[in-house]
């Protein structure tokens, strides 16, 4: 801890608030707070410390949404908050957070705090406490966020954020090209809040996001994905067309950049899967591109392949009678067969007609209640019964295996044994 920071904390113990901070327009306001979350203010409070919930829980409480995590902020420093609660660990110490244990939930306690100079364009060099709510909020970033709320301090909203709520706006706290210089990943966020909310972009706050986009080269690849997929799988996964708009896709990564802007449309009626939304978003590139785009921002390897394959797919024919669709199925995952008709549903420029698609999906579906063998785990011969029969394990045992598979999906009452090993025999495989 630095002395400035040290005195800052010492100053915690005892500071007053600067102002008149709650929000008299809702004087019956009240929160639903989790018990667990109040037991932890009401034991800070009795212990001579303010305490709220903030952030994004009361952003999404203010909405009607139920919030996924309840962040707690109090004027009491880091020792003090783990010398009144027994279960505690040191989260994040150095930024002023511990997390308090009630039974198997995790409450993050966060001490008011102003952050230093940001030398990397997203992290502070340094943190100070402060005994001031008003200061710590001056620090997050958009005015939606920067809410905090109590049942004694009521709801504490000196940016207007329930306002821009209201309005269904997303604004910057402050100046718009401080917030961004100070973390530039907060550029996506607000891209990404857009989306997920439906909400508009406040214009001040839309011009700093356009000048200051270059500085997302400096981000971490897998922050920058995180944000991106969060956009994608939200109820507007077409804002994503905003990262072109305010050119910030080449600043991305490069690949990224390369992605024709007028290819970015996407239906709000695809499901969410993470690999369906990206594979909908990258379905105009080819396939090593989109591998490309998805491997410099870090993605996992299973949502590469995922996406690949439905890249592949999306505009092949799968085929409108059952020894096709056999054949469709058998190349792919069922799970991904599944995604693929999904895709096939929300998108253009398909080669089937709607009244296509839905006989493909019943015939489909035929084939999975009557367990056709598609997948040569489904076959009546496995590779032991061919050893049986003489059959060395090897290249040759996988293609006459194979063989099988086909003939199988052309006719599926031939999946029977001796009738297999009939058509080996045939064959002269064995």
């Amino acid at each position: 801890m630095t002395n400035d920071t040290h005195t800052h904390a010492v100053q915690a113990q005892s500071g007053t608030a600067k102002t008149d901070r709650s929000d008299s327009s809702c004087p019956q306001l009240c929160l639903s707070i989790p018990p667990e979350a109040e037991y932890i203010i009401e034991k800070l409070e009795e212990n001579g410390f303010e305490a709220y919930v903030v952030g994004g829980c009361v952003r999404d409480s203010l909405l009607g949404r139920t919030p996924v995590d309840w962040d707690i902020t109090t004027k009491a420093a880091p020792e003090q908050v783990k010398a009144i609660f027994g279960r505690t660990i040191d989260t994040g110490i150095a930024h002023g957070t511990v997390t308090v244990m009630r039974g198997k939930e995790a409450y993050e306690v966060t001490t008011y705090r102003i952050d230093g100079e940001y030398e990397d364009g997203r992290h502070p060099r340094n943190v100070a406490f402060t005994p001031y709510l008003e200061e710590d909020l001056k620090r997050r970033d958009f005015t939606i966020n920067a809410m905090a709320y109590s049942r004694n301090g009521g709801l504490i909203d000196i940016f207007e954020g329930k306002k821009d709520l209201a309005e269904k706006r997303i604004r910057c706290v402050g100046d718009p090209l401080d917030r961004f210089g100070e973390d530039a990943l907060r550029i996506l966020r607000a891209v990404r809040f857009s989306a997920q909310l439906g909400f508009d972009i406040d214009q001040e706050t839309r011009e700093a996001i356009i000048t200051m986009a270059p500085n997302l080269a400096r981000v971490s690849k897998e922050r920058i994905h995180t944000e991106l997929t969060k956009l994608l799988i939200s109820p507007h996964p077409d804002y994503v067309n905003m990262v072109f708009e305010y050119g910030i896709a080449p600043w991305i990564s490069k690949t990224f950049g390369q992605i024709q802007a007028g290819h970015a449309r996407m239906s709000e009626n695809l499901p969410s899967g993470v690999s369906m939304r990206w594979a909908a978003f990258l379905r105009y590139e080819t396939e090593a591109a989109a591998q490309a785009v998805l491997k410099e921002l870090k993605m996992d390897n299973d949502t590469i392949d995922r996406v690949k394959l439905l890249v592949r797919w999306w505009q092949r024919p799968i085929g409108r009678d059952e020894k096709a669709i056999r054949k469709t199925m058998s190349l792919m995952p069922e799970d991904a067969y599944r995604d693929l008709l999904a895709l096939k549903r929300c998108v253009d420029e398909i080669p089937e007609t709607p009244k296509d698609l839905d006989e493909i999906f019943v015939l489909s579906r035929g084939i999975g209640q009557r367990g056709d063998c598609i997948r040569l785990k489904d076959l009546a011969v496995t590779g032991n019964d061919l050893i049986n029969q003489g059959m060395k394990p090897g290249k040759a045992m996988g293609r006459a295996l194979n063989f099988l598979l086909d003939r199988v999906i052309e006719d599926p009452e031939k999946n029977e044994r001796e009738t297999l090993l009939a058509e080996l025999r045939a064959e002269g495989y064995l």
